[in-house]
């Protein structure tokens, strides 16, 4: 088995997040192989997901169509270097999630674990073949004009945040605004 190089795992990831960060759900077919699999496990109750989601088209609505109906100005996070596990087709990497929920004029802070199974295609490309998303936190803060999630958004590098940088950008903005002050169990 060839393992994925890096550099196509990274490509897949940034298509991803360009996918359901600018409610794009055509791009998910691209990174995504027809019969690629999402499940979920959560750790909390202030979002819900389904548990199991089968094909591109599926996910494609779950994680952007559907997605984009409740929140906006999202922008999805990769915490930390990239690593391959040993067998080069599976990536565990942390994320972290700033956004609003429409409605509610709320800020939401989540944090989790991807865990992202490579597929090889007949081509000899690969495509996403499996995403298990744990999401361990998703924190809701009132935010009427936006202008935490504002603040938080501009303060980070995104997609790709090196840990040290996300350490900076929570104590300074802890710092200024004391109803931040949660974001540093997100570290």
């Amino acid at each position: 088995m060839n393992p994925i190089s890096l550099p196509e795992a990274r490509a897949l990831l940034a298509r991803y997040v360009e996918a359901k960060d600018h409610n794009r759900p055509a791009l998910i077919h691209e990174a995504f192989a027809p019969e690629a699999t999402l499940t979920f496990s959560i750790d909390t109750d202030t979002i819900s997901f389904p548990e199991k989601t089968e094909g591109a088209a599926a996910i494609a609505a779950t994680l952007v169509a559907d997605f984009a109906r409740t929140f906006d100005r999202c922008r999805t996070y990769y915490v930390g270097d990239l690593s391959l596990a040993a067998d080069g087709t599976t990536l565990t990497v942390p994320w972290l999630v700033l956004m609003r929920e429409t409605a509610a004029h709320t800020l939401r802070a989540g944090k989790g674990v991807y865990r992202w199974g490579f597929a090889r295609q007949p081509d000899g490309t690969y495509r996403i073949g499996s995403l298990h998303i744990h999401i361990a936190r998703m924190d809701v803060v009132p935010d009427a004009g936006a202008a935490m999630l504002a603040a938080l958004q501009a303060a980070l590098p995104y997609p790709w945040l090196p840990s040290p940088a996300l350490q900076a950008a929570v104590q300074a903005q802890a710092s200024a605004d004391a109803r931040l002050a949660f974001l540093e169990e997100f570290v």
